[in-house]
């Protein structure tokens, strides 16, 4: 199993763990929910809901050009729906899975459901590959 994990600043803070090598080629992302991830009506942060589709959607297209789900690929759109909310003690995944596109360009779908099969939210996205000589360069490189 390929995780990857602590990998940003934003993976650390909220503790979500992607998931790059599943068989189907999808992208999962998950996180356990705390106190720290709920709203004032005590379910999870909408906007917590749409970085989890919006990573495992990202890693998704990125698995289309590299086996281990790290290729750079921006996020040109995504919409989300949501379903239902979920509360502190669930884990919720996401899953991309791309729907179409070319060489540039990718649509993904995506669905973020908690552990009980309660689909949570929906989103759609494009997303666009990185160029290799667009990569932001290391310091000192």
């Amino acid at each position: 199993m390929a995780l990857i994990e602590g990998e940003t600043g934003t993976q650390r803070s909220l503790g979500y763990v992607l998931d790059v090598d599943q068989p189907d080629g999808c992208a999962r992302c998950w996180l356990d929910l705390t106190e720290g991830h709920m709203n004032r009506h005590h379910v999870m942060h909408g906007g917590i809901g749409g970085l989890l589709l919006d990573s495992a959607m990202g890693a998704t297209g990125s698995l289309t050009v590299d086996a281990m789900g790290r290729a750079p690929f921006l996020t040109v759109s995504l919409t989300t729906q949501f379903h239902a909310g979920a509360g502190a003690g669930q884990r919720v995944t996401a899953t991309g899975r791309v729907t179409g596109g070319g060489r540039s360009l990718l649509f993904i779908a995506g669905e973020l459901v908690a552990e009980d099969g309660t689909l949570i939210a929906t989103a759609t996205g494009v997303f666009k590959r990185v160029p290799q000589d667009k990569l932001p360069q290391e310091p000192g490189q």
